[in-house]
């Protein structure tokens, strides 16, 4: 089964409603990290909306798991990543306009940049992993750009409405994760999972770890974050 890689941004996106001090990324980290996640994810965006830099920096000193920090191919940002070292750094498209990732990042337009990253992130110390659509072409440029980790998009089934939509994009993932695995890549998968439609991914054989962060802090709202967050890693394992 999947690991769970649990994304704390909308946490601080709740603190930055008030520019204060609460709710604390950092003490939402741990209590994840007690409930059973197995990585902590967070999202640096360019324009500091949720986490800022402070958080990232401390969130490298305190957790115990695996830090998977979210970028863009921003040099500021690029810089920011190899100062802190996180264990992995997960490129994704960035607009300043959008409510959230729209999308996977388009490696064969932008293949010379993200190349480039790769190589700056490698040297120093940091796993590299492209948040992409789960289209062959965005897996082979991947791959040529020295990158062995992968995250495919699962917006597209999440919000699948009909069985025969559900169906077509599941096979997609599937399709494009034996892909991914055939080249020697290790393949995880996020974006608009819930607690009632992450099983079908989590049982795609080959896919490493998920990564869900809304859905797990919504449902905190109601019954706490250590409960949200064992009862996604239940769904994934059942």
């Amino acid at each position: 089964m999947p690991k769970l890689g649990v994304n704390i941004d909308h946490v601080a996106t709740l603190r930055q409603a008030r520019r204060e001090f609460d709710p604390d990324p950092i003490a939402a980290a741990r209590c994840c990290e007690r409930a059973g996640a197995d990585s902590i994810v967070a999202h640096l965006r360019e324009d500091r909306r949720h986490i800022q830099d402070k958080d990232i920096r401390a969130l490298r000193k305190i957790v115990a798991t695996r830090l998977n920090l979210e970028m863009s191919l921003d040099e500021r940002i690029l810089a920011i990543a190899c100062s802190v070292g996180p264990d992995v750094a997960t490129i994704v498209p960035e607009k300043r306009a959008e409510i959230t990732t729209e999308g996977g990042l388009d490696v064969v337009k932008h293949f010379r940049r993200v190349k480039k990253a790769a190589v700056a992130l490698t040297k120093a110390g940091i796993e590299v992993s492209l948040f992409i659509d789960p289209v062959e072409a965005q897996i082979v440029k991947a791959r040529e750009a020295g990158v062995n980790i992968v995250e495919l998009h699962t917006g597209a089934y999440a919000l699948a409405r009909t069985k025969r939509q559900v169906s077509r994009e599941l096979t997609t993932i599937k399709e494009m994760t034996a892909f991914a695995r055939g080249l020697g890549m290790t393949v995880n998968a996020g974006h608009g999972l819930k607690y009632n439609n992450v099983q079908a991914i989590a049982r795609i054989p080959g896919i490493a770890e998920l990564n869900i962060g809304h859905a797990i802090i919504s449902r905190a709202l109601f019954a706490g974050l250590e409960t949200a967050v064992r009862e996604m890693v239940k769904c994934i394992r059942a």
